[in-house]
């Protein structure tokens, strides 16, 4: 049988390695390390946490505690290893980083069926199944190979825009309607400001504090127009912002029957309309500020942020036009890609792609078809959001209950909204199991 290959050793590269092992695939891993280190990494040990030690929530209400409950149910490996190596961390599931990545590599490298290769991958292979996993700081050469295959679908600079749940913005503050009556009544969300109000905004917007910004990130000194950061265009002058992006021409406020003084028009991030993108508010605010000053916007004041808004570096393909909901390509089913790569953001994310990569590489070659796990659960549902054509600006998302179907009798309690999101899912789960037989056998 021959091998699958998997580009890069993360936490998607050595997930997805596991799952193929676990279903008797045999598996070429490939990584640069040691001999070759992205800036953000340091040690020679797969699957290395670069960041914080933090994957987030663990209580199954969350959104983030229902992606690993979730991979629990599949037989993630990297929850078994996390599981087995946490620190405390409140609600947190946090860990021991140097016990993690060892407990990883150590499983890894004791597989029979996976030979780990230490060389730098410069193109992706044209035979066979292939999995790349690269991450968002993939090496230059590799990178030029997937621009020249893709064209201009690979991003080299992350440029986002906050993203909100539809249900939290105050609708007796926003009013549907395109400038001029163009397009669809309900292509923008408008969320009107006065004077004052724009004024204390604006105020607020340049003495807010920014993220910090890594060497690395660094991919140009020159900040570009169309993705200048919101309060360094605020900067410039008071009314900056409210003749750019915050212009309020060719609207009308229905309450007030008159053009607002300044406008935040929001648009649908995905095709249920669950999710709204905060159009031209790209920004560099360290998240508590960007939850602090954008819901000083009235329509915004208790706003759910489903995504804040980031400026750095950040390698990920243009997923909505190049992959499949089960991580494939389009145009070659024996190409997967997973991880921050494909747009999903985070590290229980990534490791979930890498998961479902694995299964479906695995299914490839056995001459099964893949599998997109139900919309209601949250892998699912993320690896819809980054192959959703809808998706026109895209960039990478995390677990969130946004990215969800409706529930049809919605609790009003959070913590009730998130358990019934969380049932629905791990039920929905169990029966897709059941009717597609992709749970894992033991080894």
């Amino acid at each position: 049988m021959n091998k699958v290959t998997v580009i890069g050793a993360g936490l998607a590269g050595c997930e997805a390695a596991y799952q193929l092992s676990r279903r008797g695939i045999p598996v070429r891993l490939i990584d640069s390390k040691p001999e070759k280190l992205s800036p953000a990494h340091h040690s020679d040990k797969l699957c290395e946490i670069v960041c914080s030690n933090s994957f987030k929530a663990n209580r199954v209400n969350s959104a983030a505690g229902l992606l690993k409950e979730e991979m629990r149910t599949l037989g993630s490996l990297l929850l078994q290893c996390a599981d087995k190596c946490a620190v405390p961390a409140g609600g947190a599931l946090a860990v021991d980083r140097e016990l993690f990545s060892s407990m990883v590599t150590d499983a890894i490298l004791a597989d029979p069926l996976i030979e780990v290769v230490h060389e730098e991958i410069e193109r992706i292979p044209d035979e066979g199944v292939v999995i790349v996993a690269t991450g968002p700081l993939t090496h230059e050469a590799l990178a030029r190979d997937i621009a020249a295959k893709y064209g201009e679908s690979l991003r080299f600079f992350d440029a986002a825009a906050p993203i909100v749940s539809a249900e939290s913005v105050d609708m007796e503050h926003a009013f549907f309607e395109s400038r001029y009556g163009k397009g669809g009544g309900e292509d923008y969300l408008n969320c009107p400001m006065n004077k004052e109000e724009y004024e204390a905004f604006h105020e607020a917007l340049v003495n807010a504090e920014r993220a910090p910004v890594h060497e690395f990130d660094v991919m140009n000194p020159k900040v570009y127009e169309g993705c200048m950061p919101i309060e360094v265009m605020a900067q410039r002058g008071r009314d900056t912002v409210r003749f750019g992006p915050m212009k309020p021409v060719g609207l009308r406020d229905p309450r007030t029957g008159h053009r607002p003084w300044a406008v935040l028009q929001l648009r649908k991030e995905n095709a249920d309309g669950t999710m709204y993108n905060l159009v031209g508010f790209q920004t560099n605010l360290k998240f508590g500020e960007q939850k602090r000053v954008f819901s000083m916007i009235p329509a915004l004041h208790n706003a759910e942020f489903l995504r804040y808004g980031v400026m750095h570096r950040n390698t990920f393909i243009d997923s909505p036009r190049i992959l499949d909901s089960d991580y494939s390509d389009k145009e070659n089913k024996s190409r997967f890609f997973a991880g921050q790569l494909t747009g999903v953001e985070g590290y229980m994310e990534s490791a979930s792609s890498g998961l479902i990569c694995g299964i479906n590489a695995a299914r490839l070659v056995q001459g099964l078809d893949t599998v997109t796990l139900p919309a209601t659960t949250m892998i699912g549902a993320l690896s819809r959001y980054i192959s959703d054509p809808y998706v026109s600006d895209f960039q990478p998302m995390g677990a969130n209950f946004g990215t969800l179907p409706e529930l049809q009798n919605r609790p009003r309690d959070k913590a009730e909204r998130g358990q019934a999101y969380a049932d629905r899912a791990l039920a929905d789960l169990m029966q897709f199991i059941e009717e597609n037989g992709i749970e894992p056998t033991s080894k």
